[in-house]
């Protein structure tokens, strides 16, 4: 295989490693460590020399968690990498290097070399394509010196290709929801017991706000490994009080700026990372947190595909004047109470009749998806996603969604694409819309692509 791909990019050479894993029985998700175990020991074990190691486990709020905690610490002079899953258009956003004006998505040139190191193992160690991703990541983060390294799971946490890490710094669990059920178990309490195997025996953990019996299982584990545990609500909290982020533990309170990105949800993604960072204050070298660091991470931090506002001209669109078009990438039933919770608040600003263009994956339940949003949405567009190739599953039909919309009493119909889906919308309507496409990453993905591509 290496030796067809010496001329190739990293696109071409990932879409090798692919259809080798393809040929070899590897194409699916494999949650074990012994295969990662010896595909990085091939590979000089980079996982061992990385820089100091804060591993994030949960099943929402992970990448927003950790974009936050990215833009404080860079705020405070840090030197971040981050790795990050799934990406929305291609690898390059899910590999962040440390550079002079904070983590930059890894250069073309950077991930076509790692690729072909791991290209050249996966010829007699096959590996399944999220554990190449993961080992190339490491791979690049060990060619360029950082003071943290900023590490998302995949899916789950014990057996997550991911944690293969012995000893971070920190470990952080976002709030735990039902979701990959097939693979992590159908009760909070199977899910968090998966998410918990990040947690490392002394190293400190920090919870978000969870369902008891998520929390009861993440005491547990932290108990029994002697982790220091700062829980939400117990030792700390975090809310929006008079236009501004309040931050209360037991030793300060903090009075802060809003989060730039939208949501209420992100008041509680904005405090865990708040909590972390304190956590990290000192122990990253010299880097020091202050109030000064934590206002402009929150201020200055990006995370594209959550709830973001794009041109109303996307996809060739003929909106109506005043009209807005929001992005996100949720795709369970806890994320899309969030989104609707979100879509409740922009409507007592302006309101504007909402419209829903829906995709999902086949592994992800439709009806618990669209539910929260009766009585709040006009109609559901629902579409196929094309081309998802990295994804888990294959795109769930649009009459499954049509029929979960009907379930609630929510007008739905199936649209051959999101720009059909928009052209009908701007047909029924003289005045502004609000229009939210959700139901995964992917398709948040593809619709992003098509703007930058304006």
């Amino acid at each position: 295989m290496t030796d067809r791909l010496q001329d190739r990019d990293s696109r071409s050479i990932l879409q090798a490693i692919r259809t080798h894993a393809a040929q070899t029985g590897r194409s699916k998700i494999d949650l074990s460590l012994e295969t990662m175990h010896i595909f990085l020991a091939a590979l000089g074990n980079p996982q061992q020399t990385l820089p100091p190691v804060v591993h994030i486990a949960g099943t929402n709020g992970k990448g927003s968690t950790l974009a936050f905690l990215s833009a404080i610490l860079q705020a405070a002079g840090a030197r971040v990498h981050a790795y990050t899953s799934p990406y929305l258009t291609t690898l390059h956003e899910s590999i962040h290097i440390a550079g002079s004006d904070g983590p930059e998505p890894i250069s073309e040139a950077r991930l076509t070399d790692v690729l072909k190191q791991v290209a050249a193992v996966a010829e007699t160690i096959p590996a399944t394509p999220f554990e190449a991703e993961t080992a190339a990541a490491f791979l690049a983060f060990t060619q360029v010196p950082a003071d943290v390294v900023l590490l998302e799971t995949g899916l789950g946490g014990r057996l997550d290709a991911t944690n293969v890490v012995a000893a971070p710094v920190l470990t952080i669990i976002t709030p735990i929801a039902v979701d990959h059920a097939e693979f992590l178990g159908s009760t909070i309490g199977d899910i968090a017991r998966e998410k918990a195997g990040i947690l490392k025996a002394g190293i400190p953990v920090i919870v978000a706000r969870q369902d008891d019996d998520a929390y009861g299982t993440i005491e547990r584990y932290a108990e029994h490994l002697k982790a220091p545990i700062h829980a939400a609500g117990r030792d700390w909290d975090a809310y929006e009080q008079h236009g501004r982020l309040v931050f209360q533990n037991e030793n300060h309170l903090r009075d802060l700026q809003l989060p730039v990105l939208q949501g209420r949800h992100q008041i509680e993604n904005a405090g865990v990372a708040v909590a972390a960072a304190l956590a990290l204050d000192r122990r990253l070298g010299n880097v020091s947190i202050t109030d000064r660091h934590l206002e402009q991470g929150l201020a200055t931090v990006s995370w594209p595909g959550r709830l973001q506002r794009i041109a109303p001209d996307t996809c060739g669109a003929d909106l109506p004047p005043g009209s807005e078009i929001w992005v996100d990438g949720g795709h369970n039933a806890a994320a899309a109470k969030a989104l609707a919770s979100a879509m409740a608040d922009l409507e007592e600003v302006t309101s504007l009749p909402l419209y829903m263009v829906v995709g999902m994956l086949a592994s992800k339940n439709a009806e618990n998806f669209v539910s929260p949003f009766r009585g709040l949405v006009r109609t559901i567009s629902a579409i196929k996603i094309p081309d998802v190739q990295n994804a888990t599953a294959p795109s769930l039909e649009p009459a499954v969604i049509v029929g979960a919309g009907e379930a609630h009493g929510i007008e739905a119909h199936a649209m051959s694409s999101v720009e059909g889906a928009l052209d009908w919308i701007a047909r029924q309507n003289d005045g502004p819309v609000r229009v939210l496409i959700c139901g995964s990453l992917h398709l948040a993905g593809m619709v992003l692509a098509k703007e930058a591509d304006k």
